[in-house]
């Protein structure tokens, strides 16, 4: 692991490029930064599952997933939901234009301990960008893992994160997506319905698999009930509550659920820490 440095002292990074994921007044951007210091540029080290502080100066901070993996190098990638002051603020920023970012934070998804087995991922809506990671994480180094399937699911296709990266991997050997609306729409075609219907119409088999779930609390609560009667074990199921996380260095006490800070504990947790912790889906 590369040095870190001070956790508290934002670095300035510059845009080099956005694009709109989705559209409407909700809608997600994805920004690729590098860092301006050469030497913050190569002492950054993250792995997939943390976050970082993305801030506008003048404006305000904001803590968001890290959407790109760290086989994708010398840059980071973000995908934020314009949702309020700071992300309406970053939503303003093109190529070119600086934001400020500070971390990693939160502790990561185990893929090292994963070698060998099967890869699921399961996600709704912007609950994609913290499971990105791992997806091109594990495509770039397919033949440590058992193969990679993906369930994604939005309320709209316009709606649908990655859309180009999940026909591109579509081709790749070893990999398998599964994408689903929430209502039919002309010319779509792909299942229509939920994600955790979905799930169930894929039905994949817990035999050497971790699932990795992310999106919203209702959906995740009815993804783990299908999980379960799949018959995967409470060790083979993971998610983050990334969206918890506020300060990200467990200042604040904003985070808890139940006696977990998500900050200090995660925001990564297997569902064998979780299952007891109802605040966690709330």
């Amino acid at each position: 692991m590369k040095n870190q440095g001070n956790p508290y002292i934002p670095h300035t990074a510059t845009i080099v490029d956005t694009w709109y994921e989705t559209g409407g007044e909700r809608c997600i951007k994805t920004f690729k930064v590098v860092f301006d210091d050469p030497a913050v540029r190569e002492s950054w080290s993250h792995r997939p599952g943390q976050c970082a502080m993305i801030g506008v100066l003048g404006v305000g901070e904001s803590m968001i997933s890290i959407s790109s993996s760290p086989t994708e190098e010398g840059y980071l990638r973000f995908s934020v939901m314009k949702a309020g002051k700071v992300t309406t603020a970053l939503h303003q920023l093109e190529a070119g234009d600086k934001m400020t970012v500070r971390g990693p934070y939160g502790n990561s998804f185990p893929v090292e301990e994963w070698k060998g087995k099967k890869i699921l991922t399961i996600g709704g809506g912007i609950g994609q960008a913290p499971l990105r990671p791992i997806v091109e994480y594990v495509k770039a180094n397919m033949k440590d893992y058992a193969g990679l399937t993906m369930i994604y699911g939005a309320r709209t296709s316009g709606d649908l994160c990655f859309k180009n990266e999940f026909a591109e991997a579509a081709k790749c050997e070893g990999v398998c997506c599964h994408l689903s609306i929430d209502v039919a729409e002309e010319g779509w075609p792909h299942y229509v319905g939920f994600v955790p219907s979905l799930l169930m119409e894929v039905s994949p088999s817990p035999e050497n698999t971790i699932a990795i779930t992310c999106g919203p609390p209702i959906m995740i609560r009815f993804v783990l009930e299908n999980l379960k009667k799949l018959n995967f074990a409470d060790e083979q199921i993971y998610t983050t509550l990334e969206n918890r996380m506020k300060c990200g260095i467990g200042k604040c006490g904003r985070c808890n659920a139940g006696h977990l800070y998500v900050c200090k504990d995660g925001p990564v947790f297997s569902y064998a820490q979780l299952k007891n912790v109802p605040e966690a889906f709330a």
